[in-house]
C-alpha cells in the first residue's frame, strides 16, 4: 500500500503511527505542503479534497481522513488493538481521539493559518497567538479527561496505546513547537513520553521522516 504523507502533516503523523503498530509496511509517498503539491492534478484526482494523509491499499482503494483511516487498520489488521474491547471504553478512547483530530487540529491546519494571513491578513504575532490559545486549551481539556481516571494507565486508557495517544502525541508535538510547556498537563506530559518512547511512535516522528528537511531531521 501507499501512504500519501508529509513529515508535517499530523494526520499523517498519526497514519504513519498506526502502521508501524500494525507492523504493515508501506511505501512511503511525499507531498510537499509548502510547495503546495496537495493541489496538483494527479493527487486532487486521487483526494479532491486535497488534503493529507490518503492511504492507497493494494486493490486501489483510497481511504482519506485519518481516525477513518486508523478505524479500517483496526479492523483489517485487529492485533495489537487501537480500542478497547469494551463499548464504554472504545467511546472512552474515540471521544480523546476526537478531541484532538476534530476540535483542535482544524483550526490550526496549514490551511487554516494560510486563510489567516492571505484572506484575513492576520500578521504574524496574532497567528501566533491563535494557535498557542487553542493548543493550551485543548492541552487542559485532555488533562483534565485523563488525570486521575480509573481507566488512565500508563496510556490514556489502559496499559496499551490506542487511538487516543495516536492524536495526543501530535497534538503534544504541536503545542511545544509553538513554545508551550507540558509541564502544565503532568498527565499529558508523561502519556507523551511514554508513547513515544516506543518505536512505532519514534519512527513516526515528524523530524524522523525521509522528507523531512535535512537541518531538521533527526534520528528516530
Amino acid at each position: 500500500m501507499k501512504l500519501y504523507s508529509c513529515w508535517q502533516s499530523l494526520a499523517s503523523f498519526r497514519v504513519r503511527i498506526a502502521l508501524n503498530l500494525k507492523g504493515i509496511a508501506y511505501e512511503l509517498v511525499a507531498v510537499d505542503l509548502d510547495r503546495r503539491q496537495q493541489f496538483d492534478g494527479a493527487y486532487a484526482a486521487l483526494n479532491p479534497q486535497m488534503a493529507l494523509p490518503a492511504l492507497v491499499l493494494d486493490d486501489g482503494t483510497v481511504l482519506t481522513q485519518s481516525l477513518a483511516i486508523l478505524d479500517y487498520l483496526d479492523e483489517a489488521c485487529p492485533t495489537p488493538a487501537l480500542l478497547p474491547a469494551d463499548a464504554k471504553g472504545r467511546a472512552r478512547v474515540r471521544a480523546l481521539a476526537a478531541m484532538i483530530a476534530c476540535d483542535v487540529h482544524p483550526l490550526t491546519t496549514p490551511r487554516v493559518q494560510r486563510y489567516l494571513t492571505e484572506v484575513l491578513h492576520v500578521d504574524d504575532a496574532a497567528r501566533g497567538a491563535w494557535l498557542r490559545h487553542w493548543a493550551a486549551e485543548t492541552l487542559t481539556a485532555f488533562e483534565a479527561q485523563v488525570a486521575g481516571h480509573p481507566s488512565t494507565g500508563r496510556f490514556a486508557h489502559g496499559d496499551a496505546p490506542t487511538m487516543a495517544d495516536i492524536c495526543l502525541v501530535g497534538h503534544a508535538v504541536f503545542a511545544v513547537n509553538k513554545g508551550l510547556d507540558l509541564a502544565s498537563a503532568p498527565t499529558v506530559k508523561r502519556i507523551f513520553e511514554a508513547a513515544m518512547a516506543l518505536p512505532a511512535f519514534a519512527q513516526a516522528h515528524p523530524l524522523a521522516q525521509p522528507d523531512t528537511p535535512e537541518p531538521l531531521r533527526r534520528n528516530s
